[in-house]
């Protein structure tokens, strides 16, 4: 009887403290970030890659298929040209008034 009640409490503890830190939300967040910013995880060799990819695909099994079924493109995506008047050439959307 005694075994059950600490068996009970243990889980309920366990619980508690796995919806408190959401270990499954931390990888899948972890595992997004390191897909979306390309960086060191890039670099970090096959075995790294496929450390991300494979939490990226259990944590957000949507995402994951959706970015594989997309095609890759072949022409880069265009740098955007800065305007040094960008402050003078502002509309007064875009400084907070009324249109």
């Amino acid at each position: 009887m005694v075994g059950v009640v600490v068996t009970a409490a243990v889980a309920l503890a366990a619980g508690y403290l796995l919806g408190r830190l959401r270990p499954w939300r931390r990888l899948g967040d972890w595992a997004a970030d390191q897909i979306r910013f390309t960086g060191t995880w890039a670099r970090g060799g096959v075995g790294r890659q496929a450390v991300v990819v494979l939490a990226h695909a259990l944590t957000a099994p949507r995402t994951s298929r959706r970015i594989m079924r997309a095609p890759a493109t072949d022409t880069p995506v265009p740098v955007p040209v800065r305007d040094p008047d960008w402050v003078a050439n502002r509309s007064r959307t875009d400084q907070g008034g009324t249109p």
